[in-house]
């Protein structure tokens, strides 16, 4: 598992993270405080506090550098 910290601050762009996460196999959560959410979920999305960074967790063995790639845009440095 990886877990790296991402921004979800607009409306376009969790529509674009949830189109970019379902192209994978993989399970993917988002934790903010103590809510664990399906990060393919834009129901649960929605449901966290967006104004504030999120970790992501990918529950991936192979593929880490093609969904890290896909995950550019939203990722915090």
């Amino acid at each position: 598992m990886k877990v790296v910290r991402i921004s979800l601050n607009s409306i376009d762009k969790v529509k674009s993270f949830v189109n970019d996460l379902t192209k994978y196999d993989f399970d993917f959560d988002l934790v903010s405080g103590r809510y664990v959410i399906d990060a393919k979920s834009i129901m649960g999305i929605f449901s966290l506090d967006l104004s504030k960074p999120i970790d992501l967790n990918i529950h991936a063995e192979d593929n880490v550098d093609a969904i890290m790639e896909t995950l550019k845009p939203y990722l915090i440095d």
